[in-house]
């Protein structure tokens, strides 16, 4: 992804409600399927404990997301490519 690009905020995106799931999936390095699908069966068995669960969730991650901002300057710098001329040959890295 090119640093120019801009990603859209979690609750913004299409396939989110507030992106509570796929922020935590996110941070904590799993995919948000595996909070969706218990949530989904809480929701079917006692939906207004569910629903204050997720709204509690979303204010945690809220919470943590104002208070430790990630480093973007970093995070871009990290992802830019040094340029290589056409003719040079990049080496490859041996898997171990």
């Amino acid at each position: 992804m090119n640093a120019q690009e801009n990603q859209v905020a979690l609750p913004l995106r299409s396939h989110t409600i507030l992106g509570v799931c796929e922020a935590i999936g996110e941070d904590f390095g799993f995919n948000p399927v595996f909070l969706r699908v218990p949530l989904a069966a809480i929701v079917l068995w006692n939906p207004m404990s569910a629903i204050g669960a997720y709204f509690a969730l979303g204010a945690v991650v809220l919470a943590s997301r104002l208070l430790f901002p990630k480093a973007k300057a970093a995070e871009v710098a990290s992802k830019q490519e040094v340029p290589v001329a056409a003719n040079e040959q990049r080496e490859l890295a041996k898997a171990a």
